[in-house]
């Protein structure tokens, strides 16, 4: 079955579009992100997110080449351990329709046939329950709480770690 969508690496000609669709989604966001919403700190997020440590997506619907959002595979750890950490966002406008539910499916594809992980963890807000059904809807199981985990927007916050592992 071909997806709706497809993800692939952002590009600085992706500038305008990103931070635009940032701006849009504050509301959606808040308070569980701070994503990049300037020209400045658009730069910034690719400058940082590279190989081998680093692997941002950006998810693109194939119909409008609009983009739906975003997920970034942060802190991966080879060796014995070859874990990563997936963080993700939605755009407004485009949340709740399976556009992200379609993307974290590639991306897991990607992740562990491609990158060759075996584990991704995904740290959520208890109360973001969006994040938290996206996660369960694929696959990723409940493995505990950590509390005062990471700082976001300025505050230190609870966050449940969610996990999946290579079939």
């Amino acid at each position: 079955m071909k997806t709706r969508v497809y993800i692939r690496p952002p590009v600085s000609s992706d500038m305008q579009a990103f931070t635009e669709a940032v701006r849009r989604s504050k509301a959606l966001h808040k308070p569980y992100i701070a994503a990049p919403d300037s020209e400045a700190k658009f730069t910034a997020y690719l400058e940082k997110m590279v190989a081998p440590v680093y692997y941002p997506f950006l998810v693109v619907r194939r119909d409008t080449e609009e983009l739906v959002g975003v997920f970034n595979i942060s802190n991966v750890i080879r060796g014995m351990f070859h874990c990563g950490y997936l963080g993700y966002y939605a755009f407004a406008g485009h949340e709740r329709k399976g556009l992200m539910r379609e993307g974290l499916q590639l991306l897991l594809k990607h992740a562990f046939k491609t990158m060759k992980l075996h584990r991704l963890e995904a740290n959520i807000q208890p109360g973001n329950e969006g994040s938290i059904a996206l996660a369960a809807s694929c696959g990723f199981r409940k493995e505990g709480f950590s509390p005062r985990y990471l700082k976001v927007r300025g505050r230190w916050r609870d966050h449940e770690r969610w996990a999946i592992t290579a079939s």
